[in-house]
């Protein structure tokens, strides 16, 4: 049973990371999920703190994750319909167009969403918001990538250093 438990969470941290691409996919969770279900297993201690800490930084994460293209879209004037425009033109890119649809098409939906519907945008202060719309996509999927190769990390050390228990 510990054999299925191991995997069973390698494939929750490897789909972790994937989902830290994929914006369908909740990464974080996923792979908060595989580093928790090593504690699953009977013989291996409880770690309060550990778990306590990665989920509160997976919490933080994921919450941010909604926030940060939106707050480096508005950093330079966009609104919130280039925030909308971004999330609507990345899922339809990502449907239509895998993987790189997805970049595009964010680019392209906060452009439009700022120049179609805010009446006060002129076609530079679309492109403005935006191109900040995508850094805050890339700075975000960075953080989440970042975050779950930790929860990758602390995952093979625990196994590593519980391996007279698991094997």
């Amino acid at each position: 049973m510990e054999y299925v438990i191991l995997i069973l969470g390698l494939i929750f941290l490897v789909s972790g990371i994937l989902g830290s691409f994929l914006p369908i996919v909740p990464g974080p969770p996923l792979s908060w999920l595989g580093l928790w279900s090593l504690y699953l297993i009977p013989d291996v201690p409880q770690n309060f703190w550990l778990l306590s800490i990665t989920f509160v930084c997976m919490l933080f994460i994921t919450l941010a994750d909604y926030f940060i293209p939106g707050y480096y879209s508005k950093k330079k004037g966009g609104s919130k319909f280039a925030s909308w425009g971004a999330s609507i033109g990345l899922i339809i890119g990502l449907i239509f167009f895998p993987p790189l649809g997805m970049l595009v098409g964010l680019f392209l939906g906060a452009f439009l969403g700022e120049l179609l519907f805010n009446r006060q945008a002129t076609s530079n202060q679309a492109f403005n918001s935006a191109k900040f719309a995508f850094i805050g996509f890339l700075a975000s999927t960075f953080i989440k990538f970042f975050v779950c190769l930790c929860f990758l990390g602390i995952y093979l050390y625990k196994i590593w250093e519980f391996r007279s228990i698991i094997f």
